[in-house]
């Protein structure tokens, strides 16, 4: 389960190199990535904004066993293919239901390392949640790991500051961790949906109103099939008391 040095090594100098090329290019506001577990298993939803996801996210976490996905095209980059490698990133099809993946995914889990996944599946490049997509439901329902939910925001001008050689603000939120139970209930083509986009609403309750796109209204949000180590964990209950208080 552990790193040889050789590849620690490699991997904590690329690391270094890409730390300090997000801090020159943005300010990363992530100390929220403390509350990461640094052993799994567990699985981290991650909203996708654009390719900054990555380079924020991975040199900053503190473990040095996150596994993540990515198209299976970007390997044709040669910067991507080093980094990818290091960073134990596993090539998918993109718009493909890749089963594949899914084995991969959980075979991940069982070696206790931490999954990234986007449950987009796709950028939204305006930095707005789009609906996710159910393979995430099927890892976190096989497997019955915690979920811990992150959100980015602010990446999305990241290309019109740096062509005006301006920081870009980067914020990164971590929320409490849940796992997904389907009670006993026939898991239908519905019924993940439902899954996926209650597991969508708790990235929504941890962003500003502006960012959170298709999961904007959470006053009609349910977490049917979400349980909490504790009631009072409830990302979405956090939000609504904060909007409440604003109100």
């Amino acid at each position: 389960m552990s790193l040889s040095t050789g590849k620690l090594i490699a991997r904590r100098l690329i690391n270094g190199i890409v730390r300090t090329l997000t801090y020159l290019t943005c300010e990363v506001d992530a100390h929220e990535l403390k509350r990461v577990p640094v052993v799994g298993p567990a699985i981290l939803i991650v909203n996708h904004i654009n390719f900054l996801e990555l380079p924020i996210l991975y040199p900053r976490i503190p473990s040095d066993l996150g596994v993540g996905f990515s198209k299976k095209e970007n390997w044709d980059n040669p910067i991507y293919r080093l980094l990818f490698t290091n960073w134990n990133i596993l090539p998918i099809e993109r718009g493909t239901a890749d089963i594949s993946a899914i084995r991969s995914g959980l075979q991940v889990l069982r070696e206790g390392k931490i999954l990234f996944i986007t449950p987009e599946g796709t950028r939204s490049h305006d930095g707005q949640l789009q609906q996710g997509k159910a393979g995430v439901v099927l890892i976190a329902m096989r497997s019955q790991v915690p979920v811990w939910p992150i959100a980015c925001y602010g990446g999305e001008k990241f290309m019109e500051n740096l062509k005006r050689l301006r920081r870009t603000p980067y914020h990164v939120r971590v929320g409490n961790p849940f796992r997904v139970n389907t009670h006993g209930v026939k898991v239908t083509r519905q019924v993940r949906q439902q899954i996926v986009d209650e597991m969508m609403y708790q990235l929504a309750a941890l962003m500003p109103p502006p960012y959170r796109g298709v999961y904007s209204d959470l006053e009609h949000a349910t977490e049917t099939y979400l349980e909490f180590e504790h009631p009072g964990d409830s990302n979405l209950l956090r939000a609504r008391q904060v909007t409440t208080r604003e109100s």
